[in-house]
């Protein structure tokens, strides 16, 4: 593997630690001035070119299942919950590369903390996620809001790459995020996990309401890839902050 992930920055008593378990990336590719018209000034689309002879940009939904999700001040918690993260590949104001969080869902009243207090924009949803791992891999989601079904194949090479040493830094390691806080500013987080070990999934079917509403995707579209893993740890670097720009954008 040619890409060796970030160094992991010193954990800290108020980040939190968790187990993401039957991770799935499911990756759609979008019109860049689509997606250009749903970011706030200064966040532009990362752009790559495609087989087909044009550009585009993309657009992730993150399922996973948290396992045992903990600040590190507190034991770990018995709680596995789905979660469904919507996500784009952007350039920041200071060109900083890494996603705009549309929006998460988590099928746990623990979304009080990240709406309530820290004004994220997170909902309660409930989430079904099921996933073979031992044979043939079979990966399954199931929301109010989203559905896909998957079925593992080879390895293959990605649409608007050069190979895995271009994808895998973007699509699976991005360690910067931003988001529209409910007091209308721009807010922003990190995290830290090892480099993914992708298994890669072709949909059966797939449809994210949140982006079919969002004017990016259309109902029949199928997805660009999804690279799934059976479990990887991740460090949260709680909590999130607003950006160095504070200017209210709502």
């Amino acid at each position: 593997m040619s890409f060796q992930g970030t160094a992991r920055p010193r954990a800290r008593w108020h980040h939190a630690r968790t187990d993401l378990d039957d991770f799935a990336i499911i990756s759609y590719r979008v019109e860049p001035g689509a997606l250009a018209g749903r970011l706030p000034p200064g966040f532009e689309p990362v752009v790559r070119a495609f087989a087909d002879g044009r550009t585009g940009a993309l657009v992730s939904a993150v399922a996973f299942r948290d396992r045992d999700f903990h600040f590190r001040f507190c034991p770990p918690a018995a709680i596995s919950c789905g979660q469904i993260n919507y996500r784009a590949y952007v350039t920041g104001r200071d060109g900083e590369s890494g996603v705009w969080f549309f929006g998460t869902e988590l099928d746990h009243p623990l979304v009080a903390i990240p709406r309530h207090v820290w004004g994220m924009p997170w909902r309660r949803s409930r989430i079904a996620i099921e996933a073979e791992w031992d044979g043939e891999v079979r990966w399954r989601l199931e929301s109010g809001r989203a559905r896909c079904e998957a079925v593992g194949v080879a390895a293959r090479e990605l649409d608007g790459f050069a190979g895995e040493g271009e994808w895998l830094p973007l699509l699976t390691h991005p360690t910067v995020g931003w988001y529209l806080r409910r007091d209308g500013r721009v807010g922003t987080y990190s995290i830290w996990h090892p480099p993914m070990r992708a298994v890669h999934l072709e949909a059966g079917s797939a449809r994210f309401a949140v982006f079919e509403g969002l004017g990016l995707v259309g109902a029949g579209d199928r997805p660009h890839s999804i690279l799934a893993q059976r479990s990887i740890p991740f460090d949260i670097h709680t909590p999130p902050r607003p950006a160095l720009f504070t200017k209210r954008l709502l």
